[in-house]
Protein backbone atom coordinates (compact mmCIF):
# COMPACT_ATOMS: atom_id res chain seq x y z
CA UNK A 1 0.00 0.00 0.00
CA UNK A 2 1.31 3.30 -0.92
CA UNK A 3 1.14 6.55 0.77
CA UNK A 4 -2.70 7.67 0.27
CA UNK A 5 -3.95 11.33 0.31
CA UNK A 6 -7.25 12.04 1.74
CA UNK A 7 -9.43 14.27 -0.16
CA UNK A 8 -7.09 12.72 -2.91
CA UNK A 9 -5.65 14.62 -5.76
CA UNK A 10 -6.77 15.34 -9.09
CA UNK A 11 -4.30 14.68 -12.30
CA UNK A 12 -4.29 18.35 -13.46
CA UNK A 13 -2.59 18.68 -9.28
CA UNK A 14 0.07 15.92 -10.12
CA UNK A 15 0.65 17.26 -13.65
CA UNK A 16 1.50 20.78 -11.51
CA UNK A 17 3.99 19.50 -9.32
CA UNK A 18 5.66 17.18 -11.64
CA UNK A 19 5.74 18.69 -14.65
CA UNK A 20 5.23 16.21 -18.02
CA UNK A 21 2.57 15.88 -20.07
CA UNK A 22 -1.09 14.14 -19.42
CA UNK A 23 -2.61 11.80 -21.93
CA UNK A 24 -5.69 9.88 -21.95
CA UNK A 25 -7.30 10.99 -18.35
CA UNK A 26 -9.17 14.10 -17.80
CA UNK A 27 -7.30 16.65 -15.87
CA UNK A 28 -10.14 16.88 -13.03
CA UNK A 29 -9.95 13.09 -12.97
CA UNK A 30 -9.51 12.71 -8.71
CA UNK A 31 -7.25 9.67 -7.74
CA UNK A 32 -6.72 8.47 -3.90
CA UNK A 33 -3.55 7.24 -3.58
CA UNK A 34 -0.04 5.94 -5.04
CA UNK A 35 0.34 2.35 -4.98
CA UNK A 36 2.52 -0.40 -6.44
CA UNK A 37 1.57 -2.50 -10.08
CA UNK A 38 0.47 -5.19 -7.89
CA UNK A 39 -2.29 -3.56 -5.91
CA UNK A 40 -3.34 -0.66 -7.75
CA UNK A 41 -7.25 -0.18 -8.67
CA UNK A 42 -8.86 2.36 -11.14
CA UNK A 43 -8.58 5.14 -8.60
CA UNK A 44 -4.85 4.72 -7.95
CA UNK A 45 -2.01 6.30 -9.64
CA UNK A 46 1.14 3.88 -10.51
CA UNK A 47 4.59 3.91 -12.12
CA UNK A 48 6.52 2.14 -14.80
CA UNK A 49 10.13 2.90 -14.52
CA UNK A 50 11.70 -0.78 -15.76
CA UNK A 51 11.46 -2.61 -19.02
CA UNK A 52 11.70 -5.49 -16.87
CA UNK A 53 8.44 -4.82 -15.49
CA UNK A 54 6.16 -4.14 -18.42
CA UNK A 55 4.30 -7.59 -18.12
CA UNK A 56 3.15 -6.66 -14.74
CA UNK A 57 2.34 -3.19 -15.83
CA UNK A 58 0.01 -4.74 -18.80
CA UNK A 59 -1.84 -6.22 -16.11
CA UNK A 60 -2.01 -3.26 -13.87
CA UNK A 61 -5.91 -1.69 -13.42
CA UNK A 62 -4.24 1.90 -12.06
CA UNK A 63 -6.09 4.93 -13.56
CA UNK A 64 -3.15 6.91 -14.35
CA UNK A 65 0.89 6.13 -15.00
CA UNK A 66 3.82 8.05 -14.77
CA UNK A 67 5.86 6.23 -17.56
CA UNK A 68 8.29 7.53 -20.06
CA UNK A 69 7.02 7.63 -23.68
CA UNK A 70 9.57 4.69 -24.57
CA UNK A 71 7.38 2.66 -21.83
CA UNK A 72 4.02 4.28 -22.76
CA UNK A 73 2.81 1.35 -24.97
CA UNK A 74 3.13 -1.05 -22.83
CA UNK A 75 0.39 -0.10 -20.43
CA UNK A 76 -3.16 -0.89 -21.24
CA UNK A 77 -4.70 0.66 -23.66
CA UNK A 78 -7.30 2.45 -21.37
CA UNK A 79 -4.57 3.89 -18.86
CA UNK A 80 -4.08 7.44 -18.49
CA UNK A 81 -0.86 8.21 -18.91
CA UNK A 82 1.99 10.89 -17.23
CA UNK A 83 4.75 11.08 -19.52
CA UNK A 84 7.99 12.21 -18.39
CA UNK A 85 11.87 11.65 -19.11
CA UNK A 86 12.63 10.06 -15.83
CA UNK A 87 9.67 7.87 -14.15
CA UNK A 88 11.55 6.88 -11.17
CA UNK A 89 12.68 10.13 -10.30
CA UNK A 90 9.28 11.67 -10.89
CA UNK A 91 7.95 8.86 -8.38
CA UNK A 92 9.90 10.19 -5.64
CA UNK A 93 8.88 13.42 -6.32
CA UNK A 94 5.21 11.95 -6.09
CA UNK A 95 6.14 10.19 -3.14
CA UNK A 96 7.12 13.40 -1.21
CA UNK A 97 4.66 15.51 -2.48
CA UNK A 98 1.83 13.19 -1.46
CA UNK A 99 3.33 12.37 2.14
CA UNK A 100 3.79 16.17 2.97
CA UNK A 101 0.11 16.66 1.98
CA UNK A 102 -1.25 13.44 4.09
CA UNK A 103 1.97 14.12 7.39
CA UNK A 104 1.69 17.95 7.44
CA UNK A 105 4.19 19.34 9.64
CA UNK A 106 3.48 22.02 12.54
CA UNK A 107 2.93 25.39 11.35
CA UNK A 108 6.58 27.62 11.37
CA UNK A 109 7.16 28.99 14.55
CA UNK A 110 5.23 26.73 16.51
CA UNK A 111 5.76 26.44 20.78
CA UNK A 112 4.65 23.60 22.52
CA UNK A 113 3.97 24.96 26.28
CA UNK A 114 5.62 21.92 27.16
CA UNK A 115 8.62 22.42 25.71
CA UNK A 116 11.68 23.31 27.46
CA UNK A 117 13.91 26.08 25.85
CA UNK A 118 16.67 27.60 27.61
CA UNK A 119 17.08 31.43 27.72
CA UNK A 120 20.46 31.15 25.90
CA UNK A 121 19.28 28.91 23.14
CA UNK A 122 18.95 31.05 20.17
CA UNK A 123 15.70 29.11 18.20
CA UNK A 124 14.49 31.16 15.08
CA UNK A 125 11.38 32.66 15.08
CA UNK A 126 9.90 30.11 12.33
CA UNK A 127 11.41 27.07 13.51
CA UNK A 128 8.63 24.87 15.23
CA UNK A 129 8.88 23.34 18.72
CA UNK A 130 7.37 19.71 19.69
CA UNK A 131 6.07 18.79 23.29
CA UNK A 132 8.43 17.60 25.65
CA UNK A 133 11.48 18.99 23.70
CA UNK A 134 14.45 20.17 25.51
CA UNK A 135 16.86 22.79 23.84
CA UNK A 136 19.86 23.48 26.38
CA UNK A 137 21.96 26.78 26.46
CA UNK A 138 23.85 28.20 23.64
CA UNK A 139 22.17 25.81 21.13
CA UNK A 140 21.62 27.07 17.93
CA UNK A 141 17.81 26.08 16.00
CA UNK A 142 18.07 27.86 12.27
CA UNK A 143 14.99 28.70 10.18
CA UNK A 144 11.98 26.14 9.28
CA UNK A 145 13.53 23.76 11.22
CA UNK A 146 10.82 21.26 13.25
CA UNK A 147 12.06 19.88 16.83
CA UNK A 148 9.70 16.71 17.02
CA UNK A 149 7.83 15.55 20.29
CA UNK A 150 11.06 14.88 23.13
CA UNK A 151 13.80 15.30 21.22
CA UNK A 152 17.14 16.98 22.96
CA UNK A 153 19.51 19.26 22.21
CA UNK A 154 22.69 19.82 23.85
CA UNK A 155 24.35 22.91 24.80
CA UNK A 156 26.15 24.51 21.96
CA UNK A 157 24.88 21.97 19.65
CA UNK A 158 23.31 23.50 16.17
CA UNK A 159 20.56 22.79 13.96
CA UNK A 160 20.29 24.01 10.68
CA UNK A 161 17.37 25.28 8.57
CA UNK A 162 14.79 23.31 7.50
CA UNK A 163 16.42 20.17 9.36
CA UNK A 164 13.76 17.63 10.58
CA UNK A 165 14.48 16.01 14.05
CA UNK A 166 11.46 13.35 14.50
CA UNK A 167 10.44 12.27 17.68
CA UNK A 168 13.09 11.12 19.97
CA UNK A 169 15.98 12.25 18.70
CA UNK A 170 19.05 13.09 20.56
CA UNK A 171 21.61 15.79 19.51
CA UNK A 172 24.62 15.83 22.36
CA UNK A 173 26.38 19.06 23.13
CA UNK A 174 28.55 21.12 20.26
CA UNK A 175 27.61 18.65 17.31
CA UNK A 176 26.21 20.37 14.07
CA UNK A 177 23.99 19.07 11.75
CA UNK A 178 23.40 20.82 8.49
CA UNK A 179 20.39 22.40 6.46
CA UNK A 180 17.34 20.79 4.81
CA UNK A 181 18.23 17.23 6.59
CA UNK A 182 15.98 14.73 7.60
CA UNK A 183 16.82 12.57 10.93
CA UNK A 184 14.13 9.87 12.21
CA UNK A 185 12.94 8.62 15.91
CA UNK A 186 15.63 7.04 18.12
CA UNK A 187 18.88 7.70 16.35
CA UNK A 188 22.00 9.46 18.59
CA UNK A 189 24.32 11.85 17.47
CA UNK A 190 27.17 12.71 19.56
CA UNK A 191 27.31 10.00 22.13
CA UNK A 192 30.81 8.80 23.26
CA UNK A 193 32.71 6.71 20.96
CA UNK A 194 34.07 3.26 21.90
CA UNK A 195 37.57 4.66 24.00
CA UNK A 196 39.43 2.88 27.17
CA UNK A 197 42.50 2.45 27.99
CA UNK A 198 43.41 -0.94 29.40
CA UNK A 199 45.19 -1.00 32.91
CA UNK A 200 45.71 -3.58 35.78
CA UNK A 201 42.86 -2.54 37.26
CA UNK A 202 40.28 -2.68 34.06
CA UNK A 203 39.65 -0.11 31.40
CA UNK A 204 40.24 3.47 32.47
CA UNK A 205 37.38 5.66 29.82
CA UNK A 206 39.06 8.12 27.43
CA UNK A 207 37.07 11.01 27.15
CA UNK A 208 35.78 11.51 23.54
CA UNK A 209 36.55 15.61 23.19
CA UNK A 210 35.36 15.76 19.43
CA UNK A 211 32.39 16.28 17.80
CA UNK A 212 29.82 14.86 15.29
CA UNK A 213 29.42 17.41 11.93
CA UNK A 214 26.67 16.23 9.55
CA UNK A 215 26.56 18.48 6.19
CA UNK A 216 23.12 19.36 4.33
CA UNK A 217 20.58 17.28 2.71
CA UNK A 218 21.26 14.27 5.07
CA UNK A 219 19.03 11.47 5.56
CA UNK A 220 19.45 9.36 8.79
CA UNK A 221 16.99 6.10 9.38
CA UNK A 222 15.80 5.18 12.83
CA UNK A 223 17.98 4.18 16.02
CA UNK A 224 21.55 4.96 14.48
CA UNK A 225 24.14 5.94 16.30
CA UNK A 226 27.16 8.78 15.12
CA UNK A 227 29.57 8.65 17.90
CA UNK A 228 31.38 11.98 18.55
CA UNK A 229 35.15 11.85 18.07
CA UNK A 230 37.32 11.27 20.38
CA UNK A 231 40.10 14.41 18.99
CA UNK A 232 39.16 15.11 16.14
CA UNK A 233 34.90 15.36 14.78
CA UNK A 234 33.17 12.77 13.00
CA UNK A 235 32.15 13.53 9.83
CA UNK A 236 29.38 12.98 7.01
CA UNK A 237 29.67 14.70 3.93
CA UNK A 238 26.32 16.79 2.28
CA UNK A 239 23.71 14.07 0.34
CA UNK A 240 24.79 10.81 2.44
CA UNK A 241 21.79 8.73 2.71
CA UNK A 242 21.73 6.47 6.03
CA UNK A 243 19.21 3.94 6.69
CA UNK A 244 18.19 2.45 10.44
CA UNK A 245 20.46 0.75 12.76
CA UNK A 246 23.38 1.96 11.50
CA UNK A 247 26.39 2.32 14.13
CA UNK A 248 28.97 4.86 12.75
CA UNK A 249 32.56 5.39 15.10
CA UNK A 250 34.54 7.79 16.30
CA UNK A 251 36.54 9.93 14.31
CA UNK A 252 34.96 8.24 10.66
CA UNK A 253 34.68 10.41 7.56
CA UNK A 254 31.86 9.58 5.19
CA UNK A 255 31.92 11.63 1.70
CA UNK A 256 29.53 12.93 0.03
CA UNK A 257 26.79 11.70 -1.24
CA UNK A 258 27.13 8.22 0.12
CA UNK A 259 24.59 5.67 0.35
CA UNK A 260 25.02 3.26 3.33
CA UNK A 261 21.59 0.47 4.32
CA UNK A 262 20.73 -1.30 7.45
CA UNK A 263 22.47 -2.90 10.40
CA UNK A 264 26.33 -1.67 8.83
CA UNK A 265 28.91 -0.86 11.67
CA UNK A 266 31.67 0.98 10.45
CA UNK A 267 34.69 0.78 13.18
CA UNK A 268 36.37 3.84 14.62
CA UNK A 269 38.37 6.21 12.11
CA UNK A 270 37.58 4.17 9.18
CA UNK A 271 37.35 7.14 6.07
CA UNK A 272 34.82 6.29 3.45
CA UNK A 273 34.88 8.23 0.20
CA UNK A 274 32.60 9.94 -1.84
CA UNK A 275 29.34 7.87 -3.87
CA UNK A 276 30.18 4.99 -2.69
CA UNK A 277 27.47 2.33 -1.39
CA UNK A 278 27.71 0.08 1.51
CA UNK A 279 25.27 -2.76 1.39
CA UNK A 280 23.08 -4.26 4.28
CA UNK A 281 25.07 -5.76 7.32
CA UNK A 282 28.42 -5.16 6.34
CA UNK A 283 30.62 -4.35 8.48
CA UNK A 284 34.16 -2.32 8.27
CA UNK A 285 37.03 -2.62 10.05
CA UNK A 286 38.67 0.47 12.19
CA UNK A 287 41.52 2.87 10.20
CA UNK A 288 40.60 1.88 6.84
CA UNK A 289 40.05 3.96 4.00
CA UNK A 290 37.29 2.86 1.08
CA UNK A 291 38.08 5.05 -1.76
CA UNK A 292 35.15 7.01 -4.07
CA UNK A 293 33.06 4.88 -6.03
CA UNK A 294 33.47 1.49 -3.88
CA UNK A 295 30.58 -0.56 -4.07
CA UNK A 296 30.29 -3.35 -0.93
CA UNK A 297 27.96 -6.21 -1.10
CA UNK A 298 25.61 -6.96 1.83
CA UNK A 299 26.82 -8.92 4.53
CA UNK A 300 30.48 -8.17 3.36
CA UNK A 301 33.26 -7.74 5.90
CA UNK A 302 36.22 -5.12 5.21
CA UNK A 303 39.35 -5.74 6.47
CA UNK A 304 41.25 -4.43 4.42
CA UNK A 305 41.52 -0.95 2.43
CA UNK A 306 39.30 -1.00 -0.94
CA UNK A 307 41.65 1.72 -3.34
CA UNK A 308 39.70 1.06 -6.42
CA UNK A 309 36.14 1.83 -7.23
CA UNK A 310 33.50 -0.95 -8.41
CA UNK A 311 31.86 -4.19 -6.56
CA UNK A 312 33.71 -5.74 -3.91
CA UNK A 313 32.36 -8.72 -2.02
CA UNK A 314 33.77 -10.87 1.07
CA UNK A 315 32.31 -13.74 3.10
CA UNK A 316 34.50 -15.53 4.93
CA UNK A 317 33.24 -18.20 7.59
CA UNK A 318 34.19 -17.97 11.36
CA UNK A 319 37.11 -20.43 12.76
CA UNK A 320 40.14 -20.21 14.41
CA UNK A 321 42.35 -17.19 13.92
CA UNK A 322 45.64 -19.03 13.01
CA UNK A 323 43.21 -21.14 10.54
CA UNK A 324 42.06 -18.22 9.48
CA UNK A 325 44.65 -16.67 8.09
CA UNK A 326 46.25 -19.91 6.28
CA UNK A 327 42.46 -20.21 4.47
CA UNK A 328 42.74 -16.90 3.59
CA UNK A 329 46.00 -16.48 2.38
CA UNK A 330 45.69 -19.84 0.42
CA UNK A 331 42.39 -18.63 -1.10
CA UNK A 332 44.13 -15.40 -2.69
CA UNK A 333 46.14 -17.97 -3.85
CA UNK A 334 43.27 -19.96 -5.83
CA UNK A 335 42.67 -17.69 -9.60
CA UNK A 336 46.71 -18.63 -10.09
CA UNK A 337 46.25 -22.23 -8.87
CA UNK A 338 43.19 -22.57 -10.81
CA UNK A 339 44.74 -21.37 -14.03
CA UNK A 340 48.01 -23.36 -13.85
CA UNK A 341 45.82 -26.76 -13.11
CA UNK A 342 43.97 -26.15 -16.19
CA UNK A 343 47.40 -25.29 -18.10
CA UNK A 344 48.61 -28.54 -16.79
CA UNK A 345 45.42 -30.52 -17.70
CA UNK A 346 45.55 -29.17 -21.37
CA UNK A 347 49.01 -30.37 -21.18
CA UNK A 348 48.44 -33.92 -20.29
CA UNK A 349 45.94 -34.63 -22.94
CA UNK A 350 48.48 -33.29 -25.22
CA UNK A 351 50.48 -36.56 -26.54
CA UNK A 352 53.71 -36.66 -26.74
CA UNK A 353 54.89 -35.70 -30.63
CA UNK A 354 58.01 -38.37 -30.29
CA UNK A 355 61.42 -36.86 -32.58
CA UNK A 356 59.64 -37.72 -35.93
CA UNK A 357 57.16 -34.71 -35.31
CA UNK A 358 53.52 -35.66 -34.40
CA UNK A 359 51.12 -38.58 -35.40
CA UNK A 360 47.85 -38.35 -35.26
CA UNK A 361 47.38 -42.05 -34.80
CA UNK A 362 50.98 -42.37 -32.83
CA UNK A 363 53.07 -45.39 -33.38
CA UNK A 364 51.80 -48.78 -34.63
CA UNK A 365 51.35 -51.87 -32.02
CA UNK A 366 54.57 -53.53 -33.16
CA UNK A 367 56.96 -50.34 -33.51
CA UNK A 368 60.05 -51.63 -32.08
CA UNK A 369 62.64 -48.83 -32.87
CA UNK A 370 63.07 -47.84 -29.44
Amino acid sequence: MGPEASPGFTAAELQAHLGGELIGIAPDRRLRRLASLESAGPDDLSFLASTRLRARAAQCRAGLFIVSAALARALPAAAGRLLVSDPYAAYAAASRWLQARQQALPPAGFRHPASLIDSDARVHPQASIGPGAVIEAGAEVGEGAVIGAQVFIGAGARIGERTVLHHRVTVYHGCEIGADCLIHAGTVIGADGFGFAPGPHGWAKIAQLGRVIIGNVVEIGANCAIDRGALDDTLIGDGCKLDNLIQVGHNVRIGEHTAIAGCVGIAGSAVIGRRCMIGGGAGILGHLSVCDGAVVSAMSLVTRSITEPGLHTGVFPLMPNAQWERAAASLKQLPALRQRLRELSAGARMPDPGPDGPSPQGPPANDSRD
